[in-house]
């Protein structure tokens, strides 16, 4: 079943890739009805999904997914340097409400908190400063544009594996920590989901990838949030504190080494992160520039 998720949300993002129309049933119209209809009696409190984090980030993330549809599809929004810097500051925030509910989670006692088992300690104080460097590392804004297919895709070349992978270790190690049972499906199968496709299938469309496979994942687990915690595809998380601890400090020392890097090249060259791409001078960036 996880093999099978990570084809899906794959698939599904590669469909949403098509086309404006596509892409706006999926992410307008198909979350206005399970705001309506469904989620009020799916995504309830005392549920796993049916806290303030799950519903904060399901529109916000679809906020994303919608201001890169406009940059895609709008004339002269992919032009507009004000525009640009609008999917940075969503990322930002959306990192961000990972980084407020790690903290929340800290203070918990080991035992059921919203609906999920939840053990808190200094692993959630940890992650949390790995998010909080994971945002300081966002630069590059200015050279988003969009590629020349037809499938108009969202591209921001400086997003590249270097600032990726120490999001992908910080977000698993969230996801481990505060809805542990999904860590899962919505931990590693969800990550990979946006992630192989931005190293092998559309480089540099890694923030496109995750917008995309992210808001399908929270919109399925508000729908049916039984999937992960009691059908027979559920996986349980150990929540030994040793493995909680050792994710957190990989993902903390990660983007400790990012920041470092980050800092390094901005010294080096002299560039400013608010206005200038920082990893011109590295072969994935390149490659985005050479395949768009």
């Amino acid at each position: 079943m996880w093999f099978a998720v990570l084809a899906v949300l794959m698939i599904v993002n590669e469909i949403a890739r098509i086309n404006k129309w596509i892409a706006l049933v999926l992410f307008v119209a198909v979350p206005i009805f399970l705001t309506l209809f469904v989620w009020p009696k799916t995504a309830t409190d005392g549920s796993s999904v049916g806290t303030w984090f799950h519903y904060t980030k399901v529109y916000s993330v679809l906020a994303v997914v919608l201001v890169i549809m406009g940059i895609r599809y709008i004339k002269g929004w992919s032009s507009k340097k004000y525009v640009l810097i609008i999917p940075a500051i969503l990322l930002a925030i959306n990192i961000l409400e990972a980084v407020i509910r790690d903290f929340q989670c800290y203070s918990f006692a080991a035992g059921i908190h919203d609906g999920s088992y939840i053990v808190g300690g200094p692993w959630n104080i940890i992650n949390g400063i790995a998010g909080i460097l994971n945002i300081l590392a966002i630069s590059g804004w200015v050279g988003i544009m969009v590629s020349k297919g037809k499938k108009k895709d969202f591209l921001w070349p400086d997003q590249i594996w270097i600032w990726i992978i120490p999001y992908d270790l910080w977000n698993f190690a969230y996801v481990y920590n505060c809805i542990p049972d999904h860590a899962f499906y919505a931990g590693s199968a969800l990550l990979l989901a946006c992630t192989i496709p931005a190293l092998f299938i559309k480089k540099g469309a890694w923030l496109q990838h995750r917008a995309h496979t992210l808001a399908l994942w929270v919109m399925f687990a508000m729908t049916i949030p039984a999937f992960q915690d009691t059908t027979k595809f559920a996986v349980k998380s150990s929540h030994n504190t040793t493995a909680l601890f050792t994710v957190s400090l990989i993902a903390l020392l990660a983007n400790i080494a990012l920041i470092i890097y980050h800092v390094y090249r901005i010294v080096k060259y002299k560039r400013n992160p608010l206005k200038d791409e920082i990893y011109k001078e590295i072969k994935a960036y390149q490659t985005v520039l050479e395949d768009k």
